[in-house]
């Protein structure tokens, strides 16, 4: 069975997707529907909060970083086993990179227009009326490929306002359906740090937060007539190895300082045969394999921890002493490097294997696509071989020593120069692989 799905997009972000999703999710899971999730876009901490309310794995879907038989096989995936998907947009609608004419640009309007699913648009209503209906008929007519078939207005007060909005939606778009009115919830806010929202595993009371937005999505929103709008997409396929496996056991490091991993990346080393053991540097355990998987997330918040567990940096030398191959994301290139200074300026030891000193006391933010191909033939493949990925960091490089591992261009192919440092085996960069390029 292919499950229906939906997209749930906005004009902008702040828009209050994120919420609007996550109450729906939580909603339905309460209602006992097998629903499951997507996200669009190269990101790591909304998808867990989605698995929070959903108690499911969410999947990245991204028309730029991915190849069409990836997503086709991601699609696959997530509607293989629910009863429906509700995929999360990311920013507004059709914003995305900067790319050249005729190139997908990474939107959620892309994503949309690939697997066929429906759009519903989620719309902050403040200070608008008849505007509402103009907002809506605009994202409606832009592009004939997306199908936007319901609305739902955020942050909306009063009997009158709402029934002025939904006559001149009705007016303007009488084919799309008005599903309902979400009122002010500012006691809804999910926290935040300079990467985005805090993490779902760090949230205060994650399960009261879903609870009151699964039951003002039940209060607000035609749930069943959103349910019916949802389509099977006609993209469908099995799943396919996106990155390469590291090794035939490899241990993946994963806590709070290290939660930015695809399932989609780590299923598909399972599917390709390797064995996946998950281990804590927080908690100063020891990688163990012929394979090490240092994910980014949040080190510099437990660069201090992390420079005292001395189990764990000697278990990663050692690692690398054997032959392991080990690779380093954002977060994990700057642990396999020599230095770490901390938002004030305290300097502590990492792991030393890669020659890379990083500091968040001049922090600069590093945000985009980027497309990477590798310098030496080695554990990701052979020299030349292409990635696509995203790079979101605040960290300022400020020694870089050593072979670099990738020549890197943005989603435009403009130069950006050399990423990363590969050290034998030991190889890492503030690029977050998604998929191997075209």
């Amino acid at each position: 069975m292919i499950a229906p799905g939906l997209i749930l997009a906005a004009p902008c972000s702040g828009s209050g997707k994120t919420l609007a999703t996550l109450g729906l999710l939580a909603h339905l899971t309460r209602r006992g529907v097998t629903v499951a999730s997507a996200k669009v876009g190269p990101d790591y901490i909304d998808p867990a909060f989605h698995t929070a309310a959903t108690g499911r794995h969410c999947l990245n879907l991204d028309a730029w970083a991915m190849r069409p038989d990836s997503v086709a096989g991601l699609v696959g995936q997530v509607s293989a086993t629910a009863d429906l998907v509700v995929c999360e947009g990311v920013m507004g609608l059709f914003d995305g990179a900067a790319v050249p004419e005729g190139e997908p640009c990474g939107s959620t309007a892309d994503v949309a227009a690939l697997t066929g699913w429906p759009v519903v648009l989620l719309i902050d209503g403040r200070g608008m009326t008849g505007s509402a209906a103009a907002v809506l008929l605009g994202f409606a007519s832009l592009r004939p490929d997306i199908r936007i078939k319901g609305v739902i207005f955020n942050r909306v007060s009063g009997d009158k306002h709402k029934r002025m909005i939904t006559e001149a939606c009705h007016r303007a778009c009488p084919g799309i359906d008005v599903l309902g009115f979400l009122p002010r919830l500012e006691e809804l806010v999910v926290p935040s740090r300079h990467l985005g929202l805090v993490q779902a595993c760090e949230h205060p009371d994650l399960a009261a937060f879903l609870a009151a937005a699964a039951q003002a999505v039940g209060e607000h929103i035609a749930v069943d007539r959103l349910m019916a709008l949802a389509q099977p997409s006609p993209l469908t396929a099995s799943p396919v190895l996106m990155v390469p496996p590291l090794g035939q056991h490899i241990a993946v490091a994963q806590d709070a300082a290290f939660a930015f991993a695809y399932p989609a990346l780590l299923e598909g080393w399972r599917r390709a045969g390797a064995e996946i053991s998950l281990f804590s540097p927080l908690a100063d355990e020891a990688p163990q394999g012929d394979g090490v998987y240092l994910p980014g997330g949040y080190p510099e918040l437990y660069a201090g921890q992390l420079a005292a567990n001395d189990r764990f940096l000697e278990g990663l030398r050692a690692q690398a002493t054997s032959g392991a191959v080990i690779f380093g994301e954002c977060g994990g290139y700057m642990v396999l490097g020599h230095t770490l200074i901390d938002a004030d300026g305290h300097a502590h030891a990492m792991a030393g294997l890669l020659g890379l000193e990083t500091s968040f006391a001049r922090r600069r933010l590093h945000l985009g696509y980027r497309q990477a191909r590798l310098i030496a033939a080695g554990p990701l493949g052979a020299a030349g071989q292409g990635y696509r990925g995203h790079e979101f960091h605040y960290a300022t490089i400020v020694a870089e020593t050593g072979e670099p591992l990738f020549i890197a261009t943005d989603a435009a192919h403009a130069p950006v120069g050399n990423a990363g440092l590969r050290a034998s085996r030991v190889m890492g960069s503030f690029v977050h692989l998604i998929d191997r390029a075209l």
